[in-house]
């Protein structure tokens, strides 16, 4: 956690990995129980029963509901700042780096699913101080792609564009695998959403240089699994 996170949120426990763990344990929970209930509606009774761990050590890692809520949704954020930076180590070409950028942000979303949607939904019942947080930490996460983004725009595979609005548009693809999974799991599977989904908005960025190295992108670019949609999981 940065020193702005430990001053946001205290713990009574000083072993950093068993505060780590146990709150895992209660995010996991809330999740699942905020989800399902919405976050007024949920006691913190219910999140430590559903943890395993009693009321009285839940309020040794966490103060209030509001704190459970506010690493919920930092915890998605960190999933996007540990996978798309591991992602990007993998490759040099700027283009592909474009992609897999993406391709892990989709990645994290499907893994986090149900806390997706909640940031959606909840961010608002934060304090205004914990929702500025949350809203700088997603501007920091964006940077990933945005940063990709402008890599390709100075080595003219894409056309000048607001770099800070596209990456919107693809943080916003990412997250409607999430927010309308409902209907989504029935028309793809998520390599086909990634595929062409990705497809579709790099077209409309490239120049001509970008896209006769895109289409070797796509030559060499084989899309895991079938053509048969999942089922919920």
């Amino acid at each position: 956690m940065t020193e702005t996170r430990d001053l946001a949120i205290k713990s009574q426990v000083a072993d950093a990995a068993l505060v780590q763990r146990r709150r895992g344990q209660i995010v996991a929970a809330a999740v699942d129980l905020f989800s399902q209930q919405g976050f007024y509606a949920t006691t913190m009774q219910e999140v430590a029963r559903k943890a395993g761990v009693s009321i009285g050590l839940i309020y040794q890692y966490v103060h209030d509901k509001d704190d459970v809520l506010l690493l919920a949704l930092l915890s998605v954020l960190d999933s996007y700042k540990r996978e798309i930076p591991a992602a990007l180590a993998k490759t040099s070409d700027p283009l592909t780096r474009c992609w897999v950028a993406v391709e892990a942000y989709c990645r994290v979303v499907d893994s986090r699913r149900e806390a997706t949607v909640l940031a959606y939904r909840s961010t608002k019942s934060l304090p205004k101080a914990r929702r500025e947080l949350i809203k700088q930490a997603e501007i920091e996460t964006n940077e990933f792609i945005a940063g990709c983004l402008r890599d390709c725009i100075r080595h003219g595979l894409f056309r000048e564009v607001n770099v800070e609005l596209a990456t919107y548009h693809f943080v916003t693809f990412a997250h409607t695998w999430a927010l309308k999974y409902w209907r989504m799991r029935d028309l793809c599977t998520l390599e086909q959403y990634i595929d062409e989904g990705l497809d579709f908005l790099l077209s409309a960025l490239l120049t001509p240089k970008g896209r006769r190295q895109y289409q070797k992108l796509r030559a060499s670019h084989k899309p895991a699994g079938d053509a048969t949609p999942r089922r919920a999981r």
